[in-house]
């Protein structure tokens, strides 16, 4: 899978993501630390990738694109990079096939919310 973190993600989850076997990047490792969360968004939906974020603006996106971009938001008290790490690697392999269908995957203290995307659904 395809991921891209925004600022406020440690560099030690895209460490790890790599070291699982997916593809991921750091907007500060292209150099897009400045990027507006619209911008980020859309990147992620031409490069095919789940954008990982702390930015709770992201499911608004989210909610009034047309487009699927799966996005997981994290919602912690301690933001230390290893505690992210944790976390997500608690619910990754849960989470995968809802990633790839499209989802917005809230990832708290103690538990993860999935809210799968329907575009074009009513």
């Amino acid at each position: 899978m395809r991921f891209l973190a925004d600022m406020g993600v440690s560099q030690s989850v895209v460490s790890w993501l790599r070291t699982v076997g997916h593809d991921a990047v750091h907007l500060r490792e292209e150099g897009l630390q400045k990027l507006p969360d619209p911008a980020i968004f859309e990147k992620g939906g031409k490069e095919d990738r789940v954008v990982i974020t702390f930015d709770l603006g992201f499911g608004e996106i989210v909610a009034s694109s047309s487009h699927t971009v799966s996005v997981i938001v994290y919602r912690l008290r301690k933001a230390r990079a290893k505690h992210q790490v944790d976390r997500l690697r608690a619910v990754l392999d849960t989470v995968i096939e809802d990633l790839e269908r499209g989802a917005v995957v809230v990832i708290e203290e103690g538990r993860h919310r999935v809210r799968r995307i329907t575009i074009g659904e009513n």
